[in-house]
């Protein structure tokens, strides 16, 4: 039924726009490392990250506006169903609708910013790269002697810029995404993601994970900045698990771990197409998955 109101495919989310102006998020179990988008599913993986971003835009909403409106399919079900109607046919069979059930979201369309507000409360990934080089992340200048993993003296914001499917994103400065988006705009950013770091790290932190960075997206609703897309989720989060925290090494992650070191293992490079995943790959992912949700949220994925 959502066929005729495609628009377009991201690396794990395919988006659809019905006539009303509504626009509908569905999550796949795609998953990309490296950029790459890889041909296996991980089982389970869109309806969590469905259920934790329904979750933070509900803890969030009074820090800021967002675009979920539902993630109800008997909702969709029902507007796809006057849609028909209104086209003169007869009405869809709504059990079509399950195999999306817990893997979409109703949205509000926004005009969505062409910047990844990235915040960064420890040091790893490509930050940890660029400190050992230049004593910086993103141009940002840090205190001497710091150790992978090292929590920052604060988290830092650091602006990205979105890159297509099969693309690199790219760090800017705060200069940079000035000029994009304008200074004003970006400062605002910069507030909002700092703030909703610190309070999530905070709840986190309760539920025994670390929030070691993340990265947000904003648009504007009705001339209103707002919060968009996916949020604090294992895909645009790195979530460490506090009682295995260690600085000085890399650290055990709920997000695409495995997946990145049996690539690194096979001396994948980085360049599409990407292999297939073995078994017990899949099944160690799907598991970190499901245990961040259960972790952040306190309920089952069965419940979310």
């Amino acid at each position: 039924m959502l066929a005729d109101a495609y628009l377009r495919s991201g690396k794990v989310r395919d988006l659809y726009r019905l006539n009303d102006g509504r626009v509908v998020l569905v999550a796949s179990d795609r998953i990309s490392a490296f950029d790459v988008v890889l041909p296996t599913l991980v089982p389970d993986k869109g309806r969590v990250l469905t259920a934790i971003s329904r979750f933070w835009f509900a803890e969030t909403a009074a820090m800021i506006p967002n675009h979920l409106l539902d993630t109800d399919p008997a909702i969709l079900a029902r507007t796809l169903t006057m849609e028909v109607r209104a086209a003169g046919h007869a009405p869809p069979d709504l059990g079509s609708l399950d195999p999306i059930r817990g893997r979409i979201m109703i949205c509000r369309p926004a005009a969505v910013l062409p910047i990844e507000a990235v915040v960064r409360g420890y040091l790893s990934g490509s930050g940890w790269k660029e400190y050992r080089e230049r004593g910086t992340v993103c141009g940002i200048g840090l205190p001497p002697g710091l150790r992978e993993s090292d929590r920052l003296p604060e988290p830092i914001f650091t602006p990205a810029t979105k890159a297509a499917v099969g693309l690199h994103d790219e760090n800017i400065s705060e200069a940079e995404a000035a000029r994009l988006i304008g200074a004003g705009t970006i400062g605002t950013l910069k507030e909002l993601s700092l703030e909703i770091y610190r309070r999530a790290a905070e709840y986190a932190s309760r539920r025994g994970i670390i929030v070691c960075d993340t990265k947000f997206e904003f648009g504007t609703i009705d001339g209103r900045i707002a919060l968009v897309d996916e949020v604090l989720t294992p895909d645009s989060s790195r979530f460490w698990p506090a009682d295995q925290y260690s600085p000085g090494k890399a650290q055990p992650s709920y997000d695409k771990q495995f997946v990145r070191d049996y690539l690194e293992q096979i001396g994948f490079d980085k360049k599409p197409p990407g292999p297939a995943l073995p078994a017990d790959v899949v099944r160690a992912t799907s598991a970190k998955y499901v245990e961040a949700l259960t972790r952040i949220t306190g309920r089952p994925l069965r419940d979310a």
